[in-house]
């Protein structure tokens, strides 16, 4: 369980034994049965998640109670509600198990120390921040740019293991379509 973990860090950061030991000592399991919640919106965000074993999303209900699906993480994918986590807000955000799922969890206070006394952390979460911003960008341009259709073949592209492990009516809401028309861009693929 923690060799996922150390083997993702690695492939960005190269640390010694002694700095890898020190920063798995720090985390903390969890798991979370399909259908349970690892977040709900009002709770405090004291961790960041990496997912060693299953499949979340995160998504946010609007004021006439309609699901907008953000993010899925899977193995090897952080996930949070990362606006509560940074900025010490309730979180706005449900974080709901697709799967049962297997996480280990940084705490935000230790974030900091952790950075001072290996400053090669910063830049792996410096590294992993940048790769979320710009997947963000591009889900947002990809939403303007192109239609159901293109924003579907590029979620397909561009996570094909997801795609096979989420109901449809998920990926639907995510692309924000319906279902049916989800159906229909599929039978004509």
């Amino acid at each position: 369980m923690f060799q996922q973990i150390a083997t993702h860090i690695q492939q960005h950061i190269q640390l010694d034994k002694a700095e890898m030991d020190e920063f798995l000592s720090l985390l903390a399991e969890k798991k979370v049965s399909k259908k349970d919640y690892l977040i709900k919106p009002g709770q405090e965000v004291q961790y960041e998640y990496f997912v060693v074993k299953g499949c979340l999303k995160a998504y946010y209900l609007d004021k006439k109670g309609n699901k907008h699906i953000l993010q899925f993480a899977i193995e090897d994918w952080w996930i949070s509600d990362f606006e509560a986590f940074f900025k010490n807000e309730p979180a706005s955000l449900h974080i709901e198990a697709i799967e049962d799922s297997y996480l280990l969890g940084i705490k935000k206070e230790i974030l900091e120390p952790l950075y001072e006394r290996i400053p090669k952390f910063e830049r792996f979460f410096r590294i992993k921040t940048t790769n979320a911003f710009v997947a963000l960008r591009s889900r947002i341009l990809s939403s303007l740019q192109l239609d159901a259709r293109e924003r579907y073949l590029d979620f397909c592209n561009t996570y094909p293991s997801i795609e096979k492990r989420i109901p449809n009516y998920h990926i639907a809401n995510y692309l924000g379509i319906t279902p049916e028309s989800l159906s229909r861009i599929r039978k004509s693929i």
